[in-house]
């Protein structure tokens, strides 16, 4: 066994069911039954042969290694002292200006690194923390504030920087920072988020392939082959992991409020010399994967940093947003534009509730992607790195 290795393990609890016969008649004393609407979500040490009986039991969905998780960092970075117009090139690009919706009665969910609750942006939210690292409660590194701020923000300096702008109550879940860096750190956020009632969660962070690798050469002491043999198959343990979250947002779905989740692709690509897939969480089947455009004289264009085979794209270059101690400030990566995804959904998931009276999130989901528009972007894009095109306000 690797030394330190600590494995996620995603569980169905068994509840107890009247045991009945074949005419539904009650007999007998209670059985067990699995319950895929509770999880439980645990991490240990595990050997070998610990993992071997885990995966023969009937209540485990998923045994992943515990991936350090990464922040999915900008690629550039500035302070804005004065806005160029009355709303963001965002907001304007997905609709939202034109849009009869903004958000109301709709709960959006951030996992990031935090916020910034003092920021004139969030003035009159309901903002529900939980500190999952072991850093202070609020935003220290400002990533976490900008998205929220494309998000929910109110209009600062008299420039709109929200989508949904009347968002009233959204779950802030700090998953990244001192403490705080792992697969286990997500699923538990993605647990809570679900159980607080978020319609929507919006995560801009991936897994650290190359970090696990590290720690397996550096701490481990292993050569490099094994390493990454042993990482790639904890990377698709990790799929799975998400996956199976997935599943169980899905499941939860079913007998209450609908929840969507929304993650950004990822930064690692370098067109013209190289595109990189999409990484996890976002590559986890049931989530919603989020490629990055950029404004252009002949339309839209898929940004040179934004991982392709993602479903829906949205504006990730030059983002205005709120900046942590006040004011705006401009940055770049799928990052910011899976809140914007985010942002549109909430805006989705009102509409729905509206005229039904909750959300699905099978018809949320399908809604979100199938407003994809591929009309503005510029000639010789690919459909793996656009997805559905730039997604649009209903």
């Amino acid at each position: 066994m690797l030394k330190d290795t600590k494995y996620v393990i995603l569980r169905s609890q068994e509840i107890l069911v009247p045991t009945t016969d074949n005419l539904g008649v009650r007999r007998g004393a209670n059985t067990f039954a699995l319950d895929p609407e509770q999880m439980q979500i645990e991490a240990t040490e595990l050997s070998l042969s610990e993992r071997n009986d885990l995966r023969r039991d009937p209540r485990t969905m998923a045994i992943a290694p515990a991936f350090p998780l990464k922040l999915i960092a900008p690629v550039e970075s500035q302070d804005v002292a004065t806005p160029a117009a009355d709303s963001t090139w965002g907001i304007e690009a997905v609709g939202a200006t034109s849009s009869p919706f903004d958000g109301s009665d709709i709960t959006v969910a951030v996992l990031d690194t935090g916020i910034d609750p003092s920021h004139s942006a969030f003035a009159g939210v309901n903002l529900v923390q939980k500190n999952f690292t072991t850093e202070s409660d609020n935003d220290l590194d400002g990533h976490g504030t900008h998205c929220a701020g494309t998000i929910f923000g109110k209009d600062v300096e008299n420039t709109r920087i929200g989508v949904a702008r009347n968002v009233r109550r959204a779950l802030i879940g700090k998953v990244l920072g001192a403490g705080g860096n792992s697969s286990l750190t997500i699923a538990k956020a993605i647990q809570w988020a679900v159980n607080e009632g978020a319609h929507v969660i919006s995560m801009s962070l991936g897994i650290d392939f190359p970090g696990y690798v590290r720690s397996l050469t550096d701490i481990q002491g292993l050569a490099i082959e094994p390493a990454t043999s042993i990482a790639l198959e904890g990377y698709r343990a990790n799929i799975n992991l998400f996956t199976e979250l997935s599943r169980f947002v899905q499941a939860q779905g079913l007998f209450g409020q609908g929840t969507i989740i929304v993650a950004a692709s990822g930064n690692e690509s370098n067109r013209p010399s190289y595109e990189v897939s999409v990484a996890p969480p976002a590559a986890g089947t049931g989530v919603i994967a989020v490629g990055a455009l950029q404004e252009g004289s002949s339309g839209f264009s898929v940004a040179s940093f934004s991982n392709d085979q993602v479903n829906i794209s949205a504006p990730g270059v030059n983002v205005i947003s709120a900046k942590v101690g006040g004011g705006l400030r401009s940055l770049s990566g799928t990052s910011m534009a899976t809140p914007h995804v985010a942002g549109v959904a909430a805006l989705w998931g009102q509409r729905q509730l509206s005229t039904t009276g909750r959300v699905n999130h099978q018809v949320l989901m399908a809604q979100l992607i199938a407003s994809g528009t591929l009309d503005p972007l510029a000639p010789g894009y690919e459909i793996d790195n656009v997805g559905t095109g730039m997604v649009q306000a209903p």
